[in-house]
């Protein structure tokens, strides 16, 4: 989460297979929310949008990506935990490298030391019925 007043930049990968996308689980503890959302992560000064996506998932969950395609620019309005957040997201579509990823189940991974997050393949039919919630809403413009 940015600090107040701030916009953060980030960059998301989605990645399908088939019918489902692979994304991370969060949890907003104000709303008692569950959602889901594309993994990645924010972009350092001085760093492309698509070297941070490959780093981010080299650091949370050790994969490398392959196929990335930019598919576009998306702001984002949100409460979170209370608190107003604001990102511009870099989108990206692409695959992994190895295969291994496309036949888990699900895999948690740290995204810092206190905070731990799951990442699973959700049939993308569950988000479209409003059994589960993927943020942003937009990204269905994509699948």
């Amino acid at each position: 989460m940015n600090k107040a007043g701030e916009i953060r930049v980030i960059a998301l990968g989605l990645i399908r297979n088939g019918e489902r996308i692979f994304v991370s689980e969060g949890y907003d503890p104000v709303k008692q929310e569950t959602f889901y959302r594309a993994l990645g992560g924010g972009v350092d000064f001085g760093e492309t949008s698509r070297a941070a996506l490959e780093r981010e998932f080299q650091e949370e969950i050790q994969a490398d990506l392959t196929n990335i395609k930019y598919l576009g620019c998306i702001e984002n309005l949100f409460i979170f935990n209370g608190r107003q957040g604001h990102e511009i997201i870099q989108l990206y579509q692409c695959d992994f490298v190895d295969s291994k990823f496309y036949q888990l189940e699900s895999l948690v991974f740290s995204e810092s030391q206190t905070h731990k997050h799951r990442a699973l393949w959700m049939d993308i039919s569950r988000f479209k019925s409003g059994e589960f919630r993927l943020v942003p809403e937009v990204f269905f413009d994509y699948l």
